[in-house]
């Protein structure tokens, strides 16, 4: 039986399971290699049997035995899966809810009129409008700072950054300079 992938690639899959105990060497690869835990050995060794064929060649039916039968067989390691799988279980339930509940705030967010950034405490975003009106505000208040006396006061706090800003110039002017020295200084040598 072919089925296909989303790629329209064939896919095979079996429509039938067997498993020849003939061949089978009892290596137990199947069970540490099978994606779905399903397969597992048991205690079962003496398959002497006179027809070869059609005993040892065992299909699905056959093969298939209650949980029961292997909590019997290996307790501890049966005991150490259901633990496993039961943690597993608890782990996709945590998350499910977390996503639950982050969808929850989000929807909740939405249906406030707010956005998500902004419930999470981030600046709104401003408009061009919103933005021409502050700058005209903040031009008001340097002119009444200047009118008033207050401006004087500004510039000194703004000094050292002008400073700073100086001695950087001054310093790339400087390394231009030597740069442009160094390349005269190799065009003459050659």
């Amino acid at each position: 039986m072919r089925d296909s992938d989303e790629r329209g690639k064939p896919v095979t899959r079996p429509a039938e399971f067997y498993i020849d105990a003939a061949v089978c060497m009892s290596c137990s690869f199947c069970t540490e290699f099978c994606p779905f835990d399903a397969i597992r050995m048991n205690h079962d060794f003496e398959l002497a049997v006179y027809d070869r064929y059609p005993q040892l060649v065992y299909d699905k039916s056959e093969l298939t035995v209650p949980l029961e039968y292997y909590a019997a067989l290996w307790p501890t390691q049966f005991a150490e899966e259901q633990e496993r799988r039961r943690q597993e279980e608890e782990a996709d339930k945590a998350k499910a809810a977390a996503k639950a509940k982050a969808d929850a705030e989000k929807a909740a967010a939405k249906a406030a009129g707010v956005t998500a950034e902004a419930a999470a405490g981030a600046k709104p975003k401003r408009s061009p409008e919103e933005l021409e009106e502050l700058k005209k505000q903040a031009a008001a208040k340097a002119a009444a700072r200047k009118e008033s006396g207050e401006g004087a006061a500004a510039p000194a706090a703004d000094a050292p950054l002008d400073a700073e800003a100086a001695a950087k110039k001054a310093r790339l002017e400087e390394l231009k300079r030597q740069a442009a020295e160094k390349a005269a200084a190799q065009k003459e040598g050659s």
